[in-house]
């Protein structure tokens, strides 16, 4: 009788093995062929085999699982995740390359599908698949930061505060190394992917000139964004220790002094916001964008000599700077309220009078002051609606009747444009 047993047992063992093999195989066979309901029933068969299943029967089983749940990137991101989890599952050497090959698959749909959604402007669908990318291939930390960039386009903040701090703690940077070569026929400079192809290319002959370039450091991004998040947050000192930390390891990034301006000014200390603009002009004299700042600053602290001073110095840098134009013209007219509120008290004596008419004098002079920044701003930016409204306004007040026409008019049709 208890050989009976033994035997009986023996049977049932080697009937499981058999059946585990055969449905694996059917799920293999029938997954390569792309009929995937024939091969999940092949599979939930499988599955019943799972806890007597052999390692090797195992690793290839959730190995097909997760081919399966894949459905050659036809899945949506609950199916994408459920293959990577079935993924996890392979261990051991045997099955390595083909791991190998299904995380690259995964990866790449991942990746492609993140970035179709960003063109679709589906922010936070693109963090969820740019994130899981990065879980599929944790040594690829630019997916995190695409993930943490794009949670910062879908208002995401906490969760795109935590990703910017692992990523800070991983120490990316993000710098990578690009390969250009010029093409011969079009003389223009074109990037690789690759200094393989970029080599090939030269030696082909069809591209000259080759260069090599680093990117520049994603790391002022991800300090920027983490400062103003923590400001957002109410936690003004987290983003000053955050800039602080970040500019003790690259006090001349004129980049993180920016970002650190951008903090105070968010946190309402202009002054601090004007000092570090005054530093970063030092660094970078010539920088338009910079003199503009400060004018714009200046001006809100009532500083106007030096406003002024900052706003023709960015139209010398950038003669086509059309809002230092507007902002110059505005600032000339600004003078205009303290000479209405002298006039308007003013009495009906004959030294009133003359006062009167001098004052008034000196505001027409405002006008014509403020009319060649409007213009050329006008001739830089024919569509600026601000300039022309103004400029009709200011011809109306000196009495040019025909330019004031003129600039109403394209007013109106401006306006109507938009």
């Amino acid at each position: 009788m208890k050989t009976y047993v033994v035997f009986a047992m023996a049977l049932t063992l080697s009937f499981s093995a058999v059946a585990q093999k055969k449905e694996i195989k059917t799920a293999t066979k029938e997954l390569a062929k792309g009929n995937y309901e024939k091969a999940g029933v092949a599979l939930d068969a499988a599955e019943a085999f799972l806890d007597s299943m052999e390692e090797k029967y195992k690793n290839q089983y959730y190995l097909q699982r997760s081919i399966y749940y894949f459905n050659n990137g036809e899945a949506d991101i609950s199916g994408i995740l459920k293959s990577m989890d079935a993924l996890k599952l392979v261990t051991g050497s045997a099955l390595k390359q083909d791991v190998e090959v299904q995380t690259q698959n995964l990866k790449a749909h991942l990746v492609n599908k993140g970035s179709a959604l960003i063109d679709a402007q589906d922010y936070e669908s693109s963090t969820d698949y740019f994130e899981n990318a990065y879980k599929v291939s944790p040594s690829d930390t630019i997916y995190l930061f695409y993930a943490a960039s794009t949670a910062v386009n879908a208002k995401l903040y906490d969760r795109s505060l935590s990703m910017y701090e692992k990523l800070r703690a991983l120490n990316f940077t993000g710098i990578e190394d690009n390969f250009y070569a010029t093409n011969k026929d079009t003389q223009g400079e074109e990037l690789f992917s690759s200094k393989v192809l970029r080599d090939l290319s030269v030696k082909s002959k069809s591209h000259v000139n080759p260069r090599d370039e680093k990117s520049a450091s994603k790391f002022p991004e991800i300090i920027k964004n983490m400062a103003l998040i923590y400001v957002q947050n109410g936690e003004n000192e987290k983003a000053l220790e955050a800039m602080a930390v970040a500019r003790k390891n690259d006090p001349e990034n004129i980049n993180l002094l920016l970002t650190e301006a951008n903090v105070y000014y968010t946190m309402g200390n202009t002054m601090k916001f004007k000092e570090l603009l005054e530093i970063a002009i030092q660094k970078d004299p010539n920088n338009p964008e910079l003199q503009y700042n400060l004018g714009v600053i200046s001006s809100e602290i009532e500083d106007f000599e030096n406003s002024k001073k900052y706003y023709l110095k960015a139209i010398e840098l950038k003669p086509n700077y059309t809002n230092a134009y507007v902002n110059l013209a505005a600032l000339i007219l600004g003078q205009e309220e303290s000479i209405l509120d002298e006039m308007n008290a003013l009495g009906s004596s004959a030294a009133d009078d003359r006062k009167y008419d001098k004052l008034k004098e000196k505001r027409n002079q405002l006008y014509l002051d403020a009319i060649p920044h409007l213009e050329n701003a006008m001739k830089f930016d024919p569509t600026n609606f601000q300039a022309a409204e103004t400029l009709a306004n200011i011809y109306s007040a000196v009495g040019d009747s025909e330019k004031y026409k003129e600039l109403k008019a394209l007013a109106e049709s401006l306006k109507s444009q938009e």
